[in-house]
């Protein structure tokens, strides 16, 4: 049976990060992995979250199984963190899930039950594994234009022309702020744009949010979701506490699903338990226990939210000193968007000829379609991927 197997094509982030790794050279920059990291290269653990965890360690008595759909104490906190008041608390089922790609791939196991003939139209470029998941579970894709490599902000005119002609039973996947890999966002007059849209033809939409907390703040960052998830009859959700909580190894994520008909939610909760059921039986609990503990902790909370604050100021300072180092030794402002971008990546527009300049000669690393992690960097590595930009061309 085994010989029947192909070989699986290498993940281009993986291979770059083993690639770094095999580099002798002492002064060489990662900018590839999707990992925040802080001035020291270090992901550390957040302190709210060392202190839950002493907490948990004392207070946990049992290691028994949770409910299909996690513990409900969770779904609360992150629905609650993600939605606020946007809608009613009975009209959104959840399920805790292993990370956010554990709650994507739930949500197009979901669509791929409730509309077998509908297609998901995905953000060209977005991140890859969304691409990779829908080929492996064999669902139908088109890509809808959504950066332009010139200005390197988001081409709205194209955006809004290609998902026109999505319709009823397809779904619309967007990302809810951060957008990975360029780093250019909607604001807030477009997301109205895009929910009139849907409306309009019918389609279903689905929000990635990776990165809350990491781009405008906590609720501006959330601010296009809640419209989008009030406005609609139905949207799903998928959220991760990778980033903002700095608990990557712990693969922590929720999956909502959203209805404005409240006799929807029993159906739609059912649904959930059944394909966790399917595919992993019981969550992960430990990561969840800890974000439910940091968000309805007073305390906590605020120690949370101002180091979360820190993060997005320290990669905010990050992209205005690169800028400001490109229009220095460039002469020009072609770099400015840069300093617009949100979140941990921009994407440079650079070709893969230059990137691979940029490793080749310089000892910096990125994926080649030129997305860089802004996290990856600090005051003093700044100045020298700003000289390696300029002396390669880009």
């Amino acid at each position: 049976m085994f010989e029947n197997l192909k070989e699986q094509p290498a993940d281009k982030i993986l291979a770059l990060m083993q690639l770094y790794r095999e580099d002798p050279r002492e002064q060489k920059i990662d900018l590839g992995v999707g990992v925040y990291k802080d001035a020291s290269g270090n992901t550390p653990i957040m302190r709210a979250v060392k202190t839950a965890e002493k907490q948990l360690w004392e207070a946990e008595t049992t290691k028994a199984y949770t409910g299909l759909a996690g513990d409900p104490g969770f779904s609360d906190a992150m629905i609650a963190l993600v939605l606020g008041d946007a809608v009613p608390r009975a009209n959104v089922a959840a399920a805790a899930t292993p990370g956010g790609t554990g709650a994507v791939r739930q949500a197009f196991d979901l669509v791929r039950m409730a509309s077998p003939s509908g297609k998901v139209y995905v953000s060209d470029p977005t991140w890859p594994n969304h691409l990779s998941i829908l080929k492996h579970m064999g669902i139908p894709f088109t890509p809808y234009r959504y950066f332009d490599n010139e200005t390197r902000a988001v081409d709205f005119d194209g955006m809004m022309a290609d998902l026109a002609q999505a319709g009823k039973g397809d779904v619309v996947l967007l990302h809810g702020c951060c957008h990975n890999p360029t780093g250019a966002n909607l604001n807030l007059s477009q997301w109205q744009a895009v929910v009139d849209l849907l409306l309009k033809t019918g389609a279903t939409p689905m929000i990635d949010i990776a990165y809350q907390g990491f781009g405008d703040g906590l609720e501006e960052d959330a601010a296009g979701v809640r419209l989008v998830a009030s406005s609609v009859p139905e949207c799903l959700i998928a959220a991760s506490c990778s980033k903002n909580f700095g608990i990557y190894r712990e693969r922590t994520g929720l999956l909502m699903a959203v209805s404005n008909d409240a006799g929807a939610q029993k159906l739609n909760q059912g649904t959930l338990n059944y394909l966790n059921r399917q595919n992993y039986s019981f969550p992960p609990d430990y990561g969840a226990r800890l974000v439910t503990m940091v968000l309805t902790d007073p305390a906590l909370r605020a120690d949370w939210a101002a180091e979360l604050e820190e993060v997005r100021n320290s990669m905010l300072g990050l992209r205005e000193q690169l800028a400001a180092e490109l229009q220095r030794l460039s002469g020009s402002d072609r770099f400015g968007f840069i300093a617009q971008h949100r979140g941990m990546f921009s994407r440079l527009g650079a070709s893969p000829e230059q990137v691979e300049t940029l490793r080749r000669d310089h000892g910096i690393y990125m994926v080649g379609d030129s997305r860089l992690n802004i996290a990856g960097l600090n005051k003093s590595s700044v100045p020298i991927l700003a000289e390696a930009i300029v002396k390669s061309g880009i």
